[in-house]
């Protein structure tokens, strides 16, 4: 009787855990109809959050709907977590990025720099920077980037981010 019993008992707790656990990562209408915009976003956030498990990509992402959204020291927050944690090179281009976004140059320029210290190699990342350094008033800059991604390799996405930084177009990144 106990060998049935028990194992029936684990795969019950089990079953029931896993419902408790799906549901909770379900996005209901409740969660943002009829509340104020700020509601709204925390609610469908904190779901993003459980869904999130930690990853510095996804975590780069909240933090960007919260510093954009006008939660600077919440998104801050979040990136300076990551950024306190030996991020990879590709979370803090991330993170600049927001910062660009944002029309913060003077805090994303020396994030992009390391980035492209330690990443000669990644050409369309150069275009992309050498976009915004000509976004930001930095042609001299701005085309040397393009000279070194484009003599490693180029390709559609990079050339047309190129084309639009000289017509005052960001790239789509």
């Amino acid at each position: 009787m106990k060998r049935i019993v028990f194992p029936a008992l684990a795969i019950g707790i089990f079953v029931a855990g896993m419902g408790i656990g799906f549901a909770s990562q379900h996005v209901l209408p409740s969660m943002y109809h009829k509340l104020s915009p700020r509601e709204a976003a925390e609610n469908l956030l904190e779901v993003a959050m459980e869904e999130a498990e930690g990853g510095s990509w996804e975590m780069i992402g909240i933090g960007r709907v919260l510093y954009l959204g006008g939660q600077k020291a919440k998104g801050e927050a979040i990136f300076s977590r990551i950024l306190n944690d030996d991020p990879d090179d590709s979370d803090s281009y991330r993170i600049a990025h927001v910062y660009a976004e944002a029309g913060e140059w003077e805090k994303a320029k020396p994030m992009f720099d390391r980035y492209i210290e330690r990443n000669q190699k990644e050409y369309r990342d150069l275009v992309e920077i050498g976009a915004l350094y000509m976004m930001n008033g930095d042609r001299e800059t701005a085309e040397r980037l393009f000279d070194t991604a484009f003599r490693s390799r180029w390709e559609f996405w990079s050339i047309t981010y190129a084309a639009g930084a000289y017509l005052g177009v960001k790239p789509q990144g």
